[in-house]
């Protein structure tokens, strides 16, 4: 039977992860899960696509919401957690060309990461409902955190397995080191599956909570990049994605995920997710085509 093996959050887009034994579920992903977010002076989100060193913030939230940030040199300061209902200022902000409204963070957070980062703002999503899901896959009323396009990203193990199997034998000169699964920045690690499995997966439950399986994930330059060092280097993974799962016009590992609402469960918090949980598949379909969708 698979089960969930890994659990991780990143409190801030594209900063260093957290990996608890368990979390909360709530509709818009994992609580504390990409709720912050460093942006440019249009408001655009930053991420280690163009700055790789971002993976190696430090960033640990607090149950009030609120913020520790530190540095690889060891700087730290504490955020409170923005929010209209505070009447702090809420500024326009994009990812992948959605625009909502988010929350500045205070005067002397933006001072600490001038400082320590550069031209940036620190934003933080105080009403995670103000962001939809693409409703070409989702239905009127989900959203989504700061993530990407999806409330949780899925990965296995053994996919990984697989794909470090293919670049060892396809590129020997190479004399590569198995990647981790760090480079994909998931949310579930589901081991005990077949290779690829999780690309026919439509529905899963894990634990007591039921996913839809919306998407592959189209993989960028982020996975080519040392979680543990902030550096970047060579080709792969994406040269042997690109070759081996091709899905819907892109490089692919990973599944994103939609939670569903339990009968007769309120409220922000849906479930718990817990290291160790089984992990049902309760739909499957055929794999997305190599080409466009539709």
């Amino acid at each position: 039977m698979p089960q969930l093996t890994g659990l991780h959050v990143y409190p801030v887009k594209s900063t260093y992860r957290l990996s608890p034994a368990s979390a909360r579920v709530e509709p818009w992903g994992l609580a504390g899960d990409r709720r912050w977010m460093l942006v440019d002076a249009t408001g655009r989100f930053v991420s280690q696509r163009e700055r790789p060193a971002l993976g190696q913030l430090r960033a640990v939230p607090a149950e009030d919401g609120a913020l520790a940030l530190t540095t690889p040199e060891g700087a730290r300061t504490e955020v409170p957690a923005p929010g209209a209902a505070r009447g702090d200022r809420l500024a326009e902000v994009e990812v992948w060309g959605t625009r909502f409204l988010a929350a500045e963070a205070d005067g002397k957070t933006q001072a600490w990461i001038a400082e320590h980062l550069g031209d940036l703002r620190l934003v933080h999503l105080d009403d995670p409902t103000r962001r939809p899901v693409d409703p070409d896959y989702a239905g009127a009323g989900s959203s989504v955190s700061m993530a990407d396009g999806f409330p949780l990203l899925l990965t296995t193990t053994a996919s990984l397995e697989r794909l470090n199997a293919l670049i060892a034998e396809e590129h020997p000169e190479d004399g590569h080191r198995p990647l981790p699964m760090t480079r994909f920045r998931p949310n579930l690690v589901v081991d005990g599956t077949e290779p690829w499995e999780e690309d026919t997966w439509r529905r899963i439950r894990v634990g007591d909570l039921v996913f839809r399986v919306v998407k592959p994930c189209g993989r960028c330059v982020i996975t080519t990049t040392d979680q543990e060092t902030g550096e970047r280097g060579g080709r792969e993974p994406l040269r042997t994605l690109a070759k081996h799962n091709r899905l819907l016009k892109k490089a692919s590992f990973g599944q994103n995920l939609i939670p569903e609402r339990p009968a007769g469960v309120g409220g922000d918090t849906l479930g718990t997710v817990r290291i160790g949980d089984e992990v049902t598949v309760l739909e499957t379909g055929p794999r997305p085509p190599a080409g466009a969708a539709g």
